[in-house]
């Protein structure tokens, strides 16, 4: 087997970190994080708004559409009563009964031409 020869680069030792080096790489992270849980608490807020919202809104369809159903039931107990008000033997006993009205006579007919 040949012997495979492997150069390596010039490698660097890391320098050591002055204080003030050190603190603005953590004033830098500070900042990075700050900014990080500013953004989450506000997407946060924004999530738990629009949720409220959407369930607020469902409760709102919700009594519409009781609101609605109630509207067409009266509706429908409405054209039934009218119905029953309009029939003619009703009419004619009222018109009997409480107007004191009675069928025309021969003499009461005036024929137009």
């Amino acid at each position: 087997m040949a012997q495979a020869r492997t150069e390596y680069g010039k490698v660097v030792a890391p320098r050591p970190l002055s204080g003030t080096e050190l603190v603005t790489q953590r004033v830098d992270m500070f900042k990075f994080l700050m900014i990080c849980m500013v953004l989450f608490t506000i997407v946060s807020v924004f999530h738990v708004w629009s949720r409220f919202k959407l369930i607020d809104l469902n409760l709102r369809i919700s009594e519409t559409n009781r609101q609605l159903k109630d509207a067409e039931q009266e509706q429908k107990r409405l054209k039934l009563e009218a119905a029953s008000l309009k029939t003619p033997e009703r009419i004619e006993t009222i018109a009997k009964g409480d107007l004191a009205m009675g069928l025309p006579t021969e003499q009461q007919v005036i024929v137009v031409k």
